[in-house]
């Protein structure tokens, strides 16, 4: 076959193929997204874990061609756990950068300057490492989209498995976070008390502690000089905090359970306790990172190929799943990839089997892909799936 009629001929066979999908807005060779989140600071861990996550699975993307044969790229900027570096961040990413979306964001704090931001620009903001009911409003805002379960169904799973237990509600205290984050949380379980017959919860012992420090002492103490000792004290706050929180309590409250939403960083906080860690709970809305499902073991080849050095954990796979439902949105994407479409395939999509166990689900109406929570407990110094 002469040159000319081998052109004409693989001419031929794409046209017959159709046109290729085409992702528009960033360039010839990539699709760029950004994400802001702590990469100093005390919380620095969950933001390198979400980021190492999210690159796990880009770069897996990638190295198979990527999508429509463009790779995509992620701009990662620094806010150090703080609001006030949100919006210059997000400015930079949507002026600057060009990003198609902000993906896989983290906290709460960030999010209440975010979502405003994204609202207003019109850019999707997706898979946040927040579960704050300000990113959860229904109707749903058009561009916030969730991959994860809320602190609200963390801490109402909490409630219900304790009652199961015989725990009684005035046996139950709370140690939050003063700010939305803790709030959320808190709520939560407000809401599951009350469906199960305890209209009182704002009665319950309710210690509190600053966003950005470790300043538990004042919080402890309220809730350890009641006159009824907590069986159970339901967390809503960081790694550092809880850990010390935690360590103390072990010495004031003595058999006392403790029990702590996802966004807490497992590791971080596992090893912050050390062998004080020993069947303190932690609810997860990701499957255990060991578990025998699709998505697990990509996340686990995946790792060990691009971060070979770093420990499997609930925040990285938290981040790899995140991308990777990010990435079947944009295939899912009718004709160029822009940031109105992405938000329309998944309103379309309905359900979304992404191997974890459970299906993602998006809608018009529900724009958080999955409601599902995996309980752990720490045992040797190991997270192992809990069951009430």
């Amino acid at each position: 076959m002469t040159s000319r009629s081998l052109g004409l001929a693989l001419i031929a066979a794409c046209l017959a193929a159709g046109p290729a999908p085409r992702l528009s807005g960033q360039g010839p060779s990539d699709v760029v997204v950004g994400m802001s989140a702590a990469f100093s600071g005390p919380s620095a861990a969950l933001g390198r874990d979400m980021r190492m996550g999210l690159e796990a699975a880009f770069r897996r993307v990638n190295d198979a061609g990527g999508v429509a044969g463009r790779r995509i790229r992620l701009v990662a900027l620094d806010d150090s756990y703080q609001a006030e570096p949100v919006a210059g961040n997000m400015a930079r990413l949507i002026d600057r950068e060009r990003v198609l979306a902000v993906v896989g964001s983290v906290g709460t704090a960030g999010a209440t300057v975010a979502v405003p931001i994204a609202n207003e620009r019109k850019v999707p903001f997706f898979g946040a490492m927040t579960g704050a009911d300000l990113l959860r409003k229904q109707p749903p805002d058009r561009y916030v989209i969730n991959f994860r379960a809320s602190y609200a169904e963390e801490t109402q799973v909490m409630v219900r498995g304790l009652l199961k237990r015989g725990i009684k509600p005035q046996q139950i205290a709370f140690f939050t976070q003063n700010d939305g984050y803790g709030d959320s949380g808190y709520a939560g379980a407000l809401r599951a008390l009350q469906e199960a017959g305890f209209a009182d919860g704002k009665s319950l012992l309710h210690g509190r502690y600053e966003r950005g420090t470790v300043d538990v002492d004042e919080a402890l103490l309220a809730i350890a000089r009641a006159r009824v000792r907590p069986r159970a004290i339901i967390m809503v706050g960081t790694y550092a905090a809880c850990a010390k929180f935690i360590l103390l309590a072990k010495q004031l409250l003595p058999g006392a359970m403790f029990l702590n939403v996802s966004f807490v960083g497992s590791t971080s906080l596992s090893n912050a306790l050390g062998d004080q860690g020993e069947n303190v709970v932690v609810t997860q809305v990701v499957p255990h990172y060991d578990a025998d499902l699709p998505a697990a073991a990509e996340y686990r080849q995946a790792m060990r190929r691009y971060f070979p050095d770093a420990r499997f954990d609930f925040v990285s796979l938290e981040g790899f799943l995140t991308g990777k439902t990010f990435v079947e949105a944009l295939r899912r994407v009718r004709g160029d990839a822009t940031r109105e479409g992405i938000i329309d395939a998944l309103e379309r999509a309905g359900t979304l089997d992404i191997g974890i166990g459970v299906p993602l689900r998006f809608s018009s109406d529900d724009h958080q892909g999955s409601h599902h929570v995996w309980p752990t407990v720490i045992q040797n110094r190991a997270f192992v799936p809990f069951e009430w």
